[in-house]
This record gives structure tokens, sequence and C-alpha cells, in this order.
């Protein structure tokens, strides 16, 4: 029978885990835990084993569901003309906080990476493909991250749906609402001094 402790320093292990969270702050968060178990690690420990057993993947579009498909796919507000292609479920809830956009999503899982032997077919692509044959999408905006591979895969989509009818749009990049010029690196300004508008 394992001792109490080993269990601690196996959650605590565990926690470590977990993206932002280091040795020293797992330690420190399950401390925290443990002396407020029951209004705390109770209830979190109830509400992780439930969304464990719910959670899964939309089918339509790869955001985190409690059913085969999410609140955003299936809510008929929602246009169906305009896709948000997204690396991750991560990049979709950053875009909803901004409650601009009101069409639909399709999560890659990741983008295409030589390195990593990461190609089309590991991520949604075909999906996305599939999705904007049939789903009469007539634009795409590629709210992809601006990381090599990030790019390299929006330009990947872009040369993909070319020919299909469909406008392939991108997101804005460059300052910063409130960014001041002496804080921004010089791939920033570039991509705002190239995407300038009339004033």
């Amino acid at each position: 029978m394992a001792r109490a402790t080993d269990e601690i320093e196996d959650l605590i292990a565990l926690m470590a885990r977990l993206p932002g969270l280091g040795p020293r702050s797992a330690r420190r968060a399950v401390l925290h835990l443990i002396r407020k178990r029951g209004a705390l690690m109770a209830p979190l420990a109830a509400t992780m084993a439930h969304v464990a057993e719910t959670a899964r993947e939309c089918a339509r579009c790869g955001n985190i569901a409690a059913g085969d498909i999410c609140d955003i796919c299936a809510n008929p507000a929602r246009t169906g003309t305009e896709i948000c292609v997204v690396e991750d479920v991560a990049d979709l809830w950053a875009m909803e906080r901004g409650q601009a956009f009101k069409g639909r999503y399709h999560v890659l899982g990741g983008t295409l990476s030589a390195l990593d032997a990461i190609g089309p077919e590991d991520l949604g692509i075909p999906k996305l493909l599939e999705r904007i044959a049939s789903e009469g999408v007539s634009e795409v905006i590629l709210a992809l991250n601006a990381t090599v591979d990030g790019q390299t895969t929006a330009h990947y989509i872009a040369d993909a749906l070319e020919g299909r009818g469909v406008t392939v749009t991108s997101l804005a990049q460059g300052v910063p609402i409130g960014g001041e010029l002496d804080y921004l690196d010089d791939g920033t300004i570039q991509a705002a001094l190239r995407a300038r508008k009339r004033f």
C-alpha cells in the first residue's frame, strides 16, 4: 500500500506536467488543494472526473464539446458561410473572447512542420477541404500564429483552396492597440508597415 506522501508526490508530478506549472508551482498548488480539500479539492476532483467522461472533440470543427457537436457548430445563429481556421482550441477560445466573429471555426490541431514530420494528413486540413466543399463556405479566415510553421500552413491552405471560388483572408498583423513602437520587435513593425491603410 502506497504511503500518503508517495501519493502526494505523484499528484505533484502530474500537476507539474501541466502547461505553465513547474515543480515548485505544482507543489504550491497541491499544498493549497490539500489545505482546502473540502471546499476545493473534492469538487475539483469530481468535476475533473465528469469532464474526463464527457469531453470530446466536436465531430465537425474540432472544438471541445460535451456531445458530438459543439455549441458553436450547433448554433443556428452562427453564419455557415465563414470559417475561421485556427491551430488549436485555445486559439478558438481566444477568438470567441473578442466576440467579433459570428461564423464557424475549424481547429487544425497544430501546424505543418517538416522537422516534426507533421504533414497535412496529420492535421485537420483534409477535413477542412471537405467542409468547404459541402457546407457552402464563401470565406476562409486564416487565424494562424505568425510563426514560420503557422505561415507555412496558411500558405498551404491558401494554395489548396485556389480555384475553388472561396475568398481566403488572414488576420491583420502589426501594432497592437495601446502598443508603443519602441517596445515592438522588427518583424511586427515590418508587418504593420506592409498592412498600412489610409488614415
